[in-house]
């Protein structure tokens, strides 16, 4: 009854007595005016139904929200293919915003901005050394393209902030984070979100990697919580001959009941894949993951997905604000529909899901999935697979926990790993003379046991003393991810994901499976 009166008092406004309204639109009606006109304290009624409308979606389904207008910009601008900006990224750091790479060719190289800077201020606004939230320094440094903004770094070189003023440019966002050769003959391409050009960035980089001898190739789509559907529609067809089901949708009206099917212009038909999943892989990263596994096109290697199967379409409302409002179900060629279960209202059961997994052991063993063997479908090949709760890899790779012990783990809180690889980036960035190499990087890089030996006298330095039997046991994880932060500072974020890969168990499953050849192409 709520739902219906408010949202009918949004649409109908000022003119609602012209119109027909039903008994409970009605009631929701007078009690608005009665709190307009008797409530004991003065209530902006207005307000009253923007703080009211969320509640009202959240009691459809987890996945139905409101955007407010002040917000829809910026909800928007991570699934656009560019937004206005400065062209920095950015990591908190003790209530410090540091600059861990800037955009080649972008507003803030172009002025001098550096990796390693620290950002104090924007436009007056205190950024540095206060309670301030990574959306903080989003809405500080976003904006329309040619404003200007006026930042204050803390630079080591220099004894004094330095100001700059920044005129905000088209900054893409991009959403494969790496694409690398991994082997001789295996391309490896991660895709963080589906975003307006995934689809185009993505054939893109499989294009370049088989011109330099690609065949196979793994698509990570571990941490992707989705996007637009149409782009991960895009990519499975570059992977499916004609005729196939990628995936479809019911809903209660006809524009919402849906099909899609590969037309057989794939480029890659004949070339196997791994897709690499976990459970923070979500809706889009489901529906290309479900089209590869239900038509036998491919390996899904890692954890069971997410189990989000809601389809929302987003709708503007006359304020500038806007619902996404689910609309539909979508399913799997094999006809299953995903979506973890779910009360309606609010489910705090379906928001600590995740929690729960881990809780019952699912990170670390596949006996500790509970699968729905009601909810039973089956692949092109006849293969059983199961709906009603995410999707489940063709082949479980548990949470991988070797090395972590007290003290890794009490670096990794302290941030101190960043807070070295930093402070070695600098160090080494002179030496490395504006080059952009791995190979360069790594001439000039001291060797491991001198990296780990340097690292935990600085972590003794900032308050934690060294263990040495713990050390050792996390050496290999400790110098990998401190080798990849440097990376990351010095060259770019593709090869801190690919010093990453070196030690990660399901990149290196995946990456057997396919030099062995178990990971079919096409089943007739």
């Amino acid at each position: 009854m709520l739902a219906i009166g408010v949202t009918a008092g949004i649409f109908i406004g000022k003119n609602a007595s012209l119109q027909k309204l039903s008994p409970e639109e009605e009631k929701l009606r007078m009690i608005m005016g009665l709190i307009d006109q008797q409530y004991v304290d003065k209530i902006n009624t207005d307000s009253l139904i923007e703080q009211t409308i969320p509640d009202i979606l959240a009691s459809l389904d987890p996945h139905s929200v409101y955007i407010p207008a002040s917000e829809l910009q910026s909800t928007n601008d991570d699934l656009e293919s560019s937004f206005g900006g400065v062209g920095v990224m950015f990591q908190m750091l003790n209530d410090t915003v540091n600059i861990i790479e800037v955009v080649a060719g972008g507003p803030a190289e172009s002025v001098g901005l550096l990796p390693g800077d620290m950002i104090l201020e924007a436009d007056g606004k205190k950024l540095s050394g206060v309670k301030a939230s990574s959306d903080d320094v989003f809405t500080a440094l976003r904006g329309k393209e040619g404003t200007k903004v006026s930042v204050s770094i803390k630079r080591k070189s220099s004894a004094k902030p330095v100001t700059y003023e920044i005129t905000r440019g088209q900054i893409p966002s991009n959403s494969v984070d790496a694409s690398y050769m991994i082997d001789d003959k295996v391309g490896y391409v991660k895709v963080s979100k589906f975003a307006r050009n995934t689809y185009n960035e993505f054939f893109e980089a499989l294009g370049d990697l088989r011109s330099r001898g690609a065949e196979k190739f793994i698509v990570d789509l571990r941490g992707n919580s989705g996007g637009f559907m149409d782009q991960a529609i895009f990519m499975a067809n570059e992977f499916l001959p004609a005729g196939r089901m990628i995936v479809y949708t019911k809903g209660r009206t006809p524009e919402n009941e849906t099909m899609a099917v590969s037309d057989g212009s794939g480029h890659f038909q004949n070339c196997e894949i791994a897709v690499l999943t976990n459970e923070y892989s979500a809706s889009a990263s489901e529906i290309f993951a479900g089209a590869i596994q239900d038509n036998d096109r491919g390996l899904v290697i890692g954890r069971r997905t997410f189990g989000k199967g809601l389809v929302q379409n987003q709708i503007a409302l006359p304020d500038s604000s806007a619902v996404r409002l689910t609309v539909a179900r979508y399913y799997t060629p094999s006809g299953r529909s995903i979506q973890k279960e779910y009360k309606r209202g609010k489910d705090g059961k379906y928001e600590l899901d995740i929690l729960d997994r881990y809780n019952h052991g699912e990170f670390y063993s596949q006996d500790s999935i509970k699968l729905d063997k009601s909810k039973e479908f089956t692949t092109v090949g006849g293969r059983k697979v199961f709906g009603g709760g995410g999707i489940m890899p063709d082949i479980f790779v548990p949470e991988d926990t070797t090395g972590y012990t007290s003290y890794y783990i009490e670096a990794n809180n302290m941030g101190l790993i960043q807070k070295f690889a930093r402070d070695m980036a600098d160090s080494y960035r002179p030496m490395m003379k504006g080059s952009k190499s791995k190979d360069a990087m790594f001439r000039i890089m001291a060797r491991d046991s001198s990296l780990l030996t340097a690292f935990v006298n600085y972590a003794a330095s900032q308050g934690l003393p060294a263990r040495w039997y713990y050390i050792n046991k996390s050496r290999d994880l400790l110098v990998n991810q401190i080798k990849a932060c440097i990376a990351r500072d010095l060259v770019g974020y593709e090869t801190f994901i690919e010093i990453l890969n070196e030690k990660d168990p399901a990149v290196a499953r995946a990456l057997k499976d396919l030099m062995e050849g178990r990971s079919p192409v096409i089943i007739r």
